[in-house]
């Protein structure tokens, strides 16, 4: 997809590199047009080099390619972030004095605003009423954030998350209706993921609340035959993702992706609309999915952010690393005797499945969630409380949990396994539902109880 992002010239600037990356790395061709002020914060060289492309606001750069009229007609979407009030008002008024508002009057696709300014440029009345034509046109312009702002401030005004404004994106580009609300009363976008999936999704109420004793899944022995999911778009992550320390070696995770698949499997027999995003396996994707294979857990992220803007069920069986080596050498780190050995360091990968939660909240998404959870105890809890706080953490509807490490015989419980037992563990406190067996029994389970939660409304 053709993305052109403008970039207007406030502290926030910063930000849009971030959401340029996520745009990149989801595989799309994104342009940049930044304007001569935003210029001040992020210079050219950075645009050019994290989008690969040349970068210019100028309409006299490249005559003979017309770009002020080739780049809006070649564009899928536009993405305005941050969108100064001074930017607002020029593409209400129709003005068109530089690369930039001119591309905006040649758009034919869809076109997306992410306001960052101070709270009182925000809430004035020429914003306000800029805002409201520019949405009476059909353009799409979402509310900025409430929190820190340049200085002591804070208020309504702070520039969305690049995350947010990246669901949003593609919320918007897959037909989705976006929540827009009048410019005077805006209602803010999460600045921090985690905590607004707690707010949101995890009331006081429902929190502290003990479950009864576990009740054994209803049979579901095959859903071959069924239509209990019949049009549901159900979006699955499976197998374990791999974090490169060179050319040559990873860090990674015994997942096979076994139960991933047999998800997928359950979840196509029963009738759904299945997207697969999976990191290696050592099973095959099944037919009639439609797949995306990744890597690493940032690849994931963004593939999972774009694609769960658009389903109704998301499952996150992948195993996901949860830190990544901070630089990868572009050599094989060689073993040298006359050498100590290395030091590789490690940073913490964003926790994606508290991102989805997050963006569900965000755009008040009616969504059924489902986290997946290999625990072990230690000294100072077992697992299954580990998971009942990871359950509450994730602010996820439904947590799978299963308990892995050393089996009786010595092998491994869980992973690489053909069977599994597992315990799921709702947030609203309805009884935690054991199932066992193959891992495709497992998965008929799981799918099973989604129907039932989805046909409760």
């Amino acid at each position: 997809m053709n993305i052109v992002l403008g970039v207007g010239g406030g502290i926030a600037a910063y930000k849009s590199a971030l959401l340029l990356r996520l745009f990149t790395e989801a595989g799309h061709t994104v342009t940049v047009i930044p304007t001569d002020a935003s210029t001040k914060f992020v210079g050219v060289a950075t645009w050019e080099a994290l989008s690969g492309h040349p970068v210019t606001n100028d309409v006299f750069d490249s005559v003979d390619q017309v770009n002020h009229v080739r780049i809006g007609h070649e564009a899928d979407l536009i993405v305005v972030a941050p969108a100064t009030a001074d930017l607002l008002a020029k593409a209400a008024g129709g003005h068109a004095n530089d690369l930039l508002t001119t591309t905006l009057l040649m758009a034919r696709g869809p076109v997306l605003f992410a306001p960052a300014m101070h709270t009182e440029m925000w809430q004035h009345a020429s914003t306000v009423a800029n805002v409201a034509t520019l949405r009476s046109r059909g353009v799409h312009v979402l509310d900025p954030a409430v929190g820190r702002l340049t200085g002591p401030d804070t208020g309504p005004g702070r520039l969305p998350e690049p995350e947010a404004i990246f669901a949003a994106a593609m919320a918007l580009v897959a037909g989705d209706t976006l929540a827009e609300h009048d410019a005077a009363s805006p209602a803010p976008l999460p600045t921090e993921p985690a905590a607004v999936a707690l707010e949101a999704v995890v009331p006081e109420a429902v929190a502290p609340v003990a479950p009864t004793e576990p009740v054994a899944a209803e049979p579901a022995t095959s859903l071959a035959t069924t239509d209990l999911l019949a049009g549901v778009r159900v979006l699955i992550t499976a197998g374990g993702t791999r974090e490169p320390l060179d050319p040559v070696r990873y860090l990674g995770n015994k997942s096979s992706g076994k139960q991933g698949v047999a998800l997928a499997e359950a979840a196509l027999a029963a009738g759904a609309i299945v997207t697969l995003i999976h990191a290696p396996m050592e099973v095959p994707a099944p037919a009639g999915a439609t797949i995306q294979r990744i890597e690493t857990a940032l690849e994931l992220r963004s593939a999972t952010l774009a694609a769960a803007a658009t389903a109704d069920v998301v499952i996150m069986a992948a195993a996901v690393a949860d830190f990544r080596p901070a630089n990868i050498s572009t050599g094989k780190i060689k073993k040298r005797d006359n050498a100590d050995d290395p030091v590789i360091t490690l940073v913490r990968n964003p926790d994606i499945l508290v991102e989805v939660v997050a963006h569900r909240a965000a755009q008040n998404q009616k969504q059924l969630i489902v986290g997946f959870a290999a625990e072990t105890g230690d000294d100072e809890g077992d697992a299954q409380t580990y998971a009942q706080q990871k359950l509450v953490r994730k602010g996820c509807d439904l947590l799978v949990v299963n308990e892995v490490g050393p089996g009786e015989s010595g092998g491994e419980r869980v992973f690489g396994q053909d069977t599994n037992q597992v315990e799921i563990l709702a947030l609203d406190g309805a009884s935690p539902v054991q199932s066992g067996g193959s891992k495709r029994e497992v998965a008929d389970d799981v799918v099973h109880l989604i129907a039932q939660r989805l046909a409760a409304g």
